[in-house]
């Protein structure tokens, strides 16, 4: 008879690891709270107007390709994408716009058109990205880093030999200043900080591999949208046995002995051999091993930034806007030091908008536009979060109105939000943190909690532990944890 095993919560992570265990002959069940699938990767339906609710950035699809080829299905029969032609349209407030071609030879001769600057540094920067990307994903991104066997590895010997070349001891914004020739280059690639929920002007200069998954990989788009991520990889899921039990909320983790013996919810005690927690580590600890002590360093550590997001129906489309776009503040570093010194945000935020019926015509009405408006704001530490989401609203507004040259309130026909506290109520994330722990230091990889625990037959998977958040990466978090486990 197969072992079972148990995962709490449904995230990408959660149904990632479901599939491989399944492979590894588990019969494995998947306990989660709400009454649908996907953590964050969930959608929200507005009248006729359809928005993907959380992540909206898709790059290393082969990480989701993977997951049906150890099935030993055809990717294709369940998932298919496109690669975009255009990353992202930047608007500055001087009026400046670039297009951020996926082409290179593109993208340079528009840095040279628009910003009036050499475009050789960035070439440069761009390989230096690829560079650190690849002398890292095989060691880091991929491997337990708290795992001795890991570090007996050809892959650890050119990471060390190639410390120097790293960025460790240099921080985003120190390494941008520096290779960049552009204060604008400075602060879009200053931006990328944002993907794991850190501040450029303290997070390692390691993470400048980061524009490599866009500027060297590629953006790439579901053909459903980001939702379609998720139905792909549940319909996936079912046909390979797992079972699936949504509103039953996990209460505890049982142990015996210092060994997982099986959990309890509202509706009664399942028996396990194994259990990996999609939750937020924090709160898994918190919550569901209360009597286990818990590891200092991870419930110390500096939780990541939040969101406050917009979902906007608009009654009129947008030409000049893309699928991503970003309307810069005109003071980055006051920005950051708002949301990490201050909790809160700045007057003047950096704005995100992301518009998948530019190529999903099925997600809005026609003539029209679904805006998922994004401003980075602090993990929820006692805020008034209803008199600042209404700052904040204006202050986009407005930007909106001054780069766009139009009064958007008086178009928008349907709303809704997001914010920490709605974050953490849907997510269960610690304080509304998007990505758990920030990385604001330089040793920051190394602090996250690792994939296993002190419990035997307790792992963890998803973006609150190694590697991080972000679609990518809690993939790659469910290869590792099921890799550990025999």
């Amino acid at each position: 008879m197969a072992q079972k095993a148990i995962i709490i919560g449904s995230g990408i992570a959660g149904i990632a690891s479901a599939i491989r265990l399944t492979k590894k002959g588990y019969a494995v069940s998947v306990f989660e709270t709400n009454d649908y699938p996907g953590g964050k990767l969930t959608t929200i339906q507005l009248g006729n107007y359809r928005f993907d609710a959380g992540p909206s950035l898709f790059t290393l699809p082969t990480l989701v390709d993977e997951l049906f080829e150890i099935a030993g299905k055809n990717p294709r029969d369940y998932f298919n994408y496109q690669q975009l032609e255009m990353l992202c349209h930047y608007f500055y407030e001087d009026g400046t716009v670039l297009h951020a071609y996926a082409d290179q030879k593109q993208l340079l001769n528009e840095v040279e058109k628009k910003l009036q600057v050499d475009s050789k540094p960035l070439k440069s920067y761009l390989e230096h990205s690829e560079y650190i990307f690849e002398r890292t994903r095989h060691s880091f991104l991929e491997k337990s880093l708290h795992k001795f066997s890991s570090y007996i590895s050809l892959d650890i010997l050119k990471t060390v030999t190639s410390m120097r070349k790293l960025n460790l001891f240099e921080s985003m914004h120190e390494v941008n200043q520096t290779q960049l020739n552009h204060p604008k280059l400075v602060q879009l690639f200053d931006r990328f900080a944002t993907y794991n929920g850190s501040n450029p002007y303290k997070a390692p200069g390691v993470l400048n591999s980061i524009p490599h998954l866009e500027f060297g990989i590629g953006s790439f788009f579901p053909q459903e949208g980001m939702h379609h991520i998720l139905k792909a990889c549940m319909k996936l899921a079912e046909e390979l046995g797992v079972k699936f039990q949504f509103n039953e909320r996990v209460r505890d983790i049982q142990l015996k002995n210092g060994k997982v013996i099986g959990i309890e919810t509202e509706k009664g005690v399942y028996p396990a051999e194994l259990i990996i927690s999609n939750c937020d580590v924090k709160q898994t600890y918190n919550q569901l091993i209360p009597k286990q002590k818990a590891p200092k360093k991870t419930m110390e550590q500096e939780p990541s930034s939040s969101a406050l997001i917009f979902y906007w129906g608009i009654n009129q489309p947008f030409p000049e806007l893309d699928v991503h776009n970003i309307l810069f503040s005109a003071d980055y570093e006051e920005e950051f030091k708002a949301i990490f010194n201050e909790n809160t945000v700045s007057a003047d935020p950096t704005v995100y908008i992301h518009i998948s019926s530019k190529i999903v015509s099925d997600d809005a009405p026609k003539g029209t536009e679904n805006w998922f408006v994004m401003v980075n704001v602090p993990s929820d530490q006692g805020q008034d979060w209803e008199k600042l989401r209404l700052r904040v609203r204006q202050a986009v507004i407005e930007k909106v109105n001054r780069i766009l040259k139009t009064d958007i309130e008086s178009l928008i026909e349907v709303e809704d939000y997001l914010d920490p506290i709605r974050i953490s109520e849907r997510t269960n994330s610690f304080a509304g943190a998007l990505y758990g722990a920030s990385s604001n230091d330089r040793m920051a990889a190394f602090f996250r909690h690792p994939n296993f625990s002190k419990v035997k037959g307790l792992y963890f998977a998803g973006g609150s532990v190694h590697p991080g958040g972000g679609i990518p990466l809690c993939l790659l978090s469910a290869k590792i944890t099921t890799d550990l486990i025999d």
